[in-house]
């Protein structure tokens, strides 16, 4: 074997092996808060899951895609506040605005200008809008500010090596959907034989093989306990799972991290977010995405309901304001963010809003980012991950703190 072959094993069985060590067994309850990202490759469309059913451009600028303004059924829009609404297929969603621990930020976003998925999302993820240089991911990056070492760990589902994750701080990684239930090839005994024969002279190698099998077959059989109960499109998703998969991933990431209380950061993703053609209105594709997306944030608030749990959802940028010519929307700048949370002044929206006059859109087209998305961010480590301001500008280098969102979550 090669020795590239060789490295890229080593590293695959090694990020498995981690999750195998003392952790597993660690039962007590710590104070500390999780942080947990959702991420929707392709870029979604913002103002159909908020929608601003009270600004007068809406309507004009969306004739065949707007989402109605309420009328008490399920084919509109629900109240929020008197001027934005929630997606119907969100419907699940609306309790937890109302208990007030559900919040938006409607112009929030990266404020480098790409209109690339590639870029934008290579920017999010290392958390440095504009830097197109390798850098490590910045989930990892906190990982190595934690005042307890041994809690820096984060847990990714779905991707088998995303950016937001990489850096030499050591993290879990496990499989989509119903792949995570399966033991793999190594729960077999004659194979796992055969490969630790295979690679015996080697004894790191050798170690890291067995360990990460044995991680592979315990976390198949936590999630498998009781209770558990190449288009445009496609490039745009990159790596991502469909969306419908997405309340399956939350519901295992969920399970592990309350077991396993040292993982205090998860990454959850999903692809098909990106709606150039029949993007739909109250129902077709936008609509069924939205609604795993809702189902997916219960199975989350369910599992992560403590004081100091933070869940934040995003997406690289939003869409055009205006549909096009094919009913659907194109890459656009601003977008809406999520937060969900015990601690989270919920129930509001947050941060500057201007309306969809073309004299307040960027470029004459997109909602602005009145709000860097590293402000978000920002907030939510200091809540969840108990970082001071100086701590979260090395996670964020050259970020400037944003005083305006100092109101997302109470004291």
């Amino acid at each position: 074997m090669n020795m590239s072959r060789r490295n890229a094993l080593v590293q695959w069985v090694g990020a498995s092996a981690w999750a195998a060590g003392p952790a597993w067994a660690q039962t007590e309850r710590m104070p500390e808060g999780r942080l947990v990202f959702v991420f929707l490759r392709g870029a979604y469309d913002g103002l159909s899951m908020l929608v601003p059913y009270a600004d007068p451009h809406y309507k004009a600028l969306r004739p065949q895609i707007a989402i109605p303004a309420p009328d008490g059924s399920r084919s509109s829009a629900l109240d929020l506040d008197g001027r934005f609404g929630l997606h119907p297929a969100c419907a699940d969603l609306l309790p937890l605005w109302q208990q007030g621990v559900l919040a938006a930020i409607p112009c929030a976003g990266s404020p480098d200008p790409t209109r690339s998925h590639f870029d934008a999302q290579y920017h999010w993820e290392i958390g440095q809008p504009g830097r197109s240089s390798a850098a490590d991911g910045w989930i990892n990056g906190v990982g190595a500010l934690s005042s307890k070492p041994a809690l820096a760990a984060a847990l990714g589902v779905g991707e088998s090596n995303p950016r937001i994750l990489m850096g030499p701080q050591r993290v879990q990684l496990l499989a989509s959907g119903q792949s995570a239930l399966r033991a793999g090839a190594l729960a077999n005994a004659q194979t796992r034989q055969a490969m630790q024969s295979l690679y015996a002279s080697n004894a790191q190698l050798s170690e890291a093989l067995s360990q990460g099998a044995d991680s592979r077959m315990q976390t198949a059989q936590m999630l498998s306990a009781p209770d558990m109960g190449a288009s445009e499109q496609s490039m745009a998703n990159n790596g991502a799972g469909a969306a419908q998969g997405l309340a399956l991933d939350a519901k295992h990431l969920g399970t592990l991290m309350n077991k396993n209380r040292a993982l205090r950061c998860g990454f959850l993703s999903s692809g098909g977010w990106d709606t150039h053609i029949n993007q739909g209105s109250v129902t077709g594709a936008l609509a069924n995405n939205l609604g795993h997306l809702s189902r997916a944030l219960i199975e989350l608030r369910r599992a992560f309901n403590g004081p100091r749990d933070v869940v934040v959802v995003a997406s690289e940028f939003g869409r055009t304001c205006a549909e096009n010519g094919t009913r659907g929307t194109d890459h656009g700048h601003g977008n809406v963010m999520w937060l969900m949370g015990s601690a989270v002044q919920g129930g509001r929206c947050h941060g500057r809003w201007q309306g969809l006059a073309p004299a307040v859109l960027n470029q004459n087209r997109d909602l602005p980012v009145h709000h860097d998305f590293r402000a978000v961010l920002a907030q939510a480590l200091v809540k969840s991950q108990g970082l001071n301001p100086t701590q979260v500008a090395a996670v964020f280098p050259g970020y400037e703190w944003d005083a305006e969102m100092d109101g997302l979550f109470r004291a």
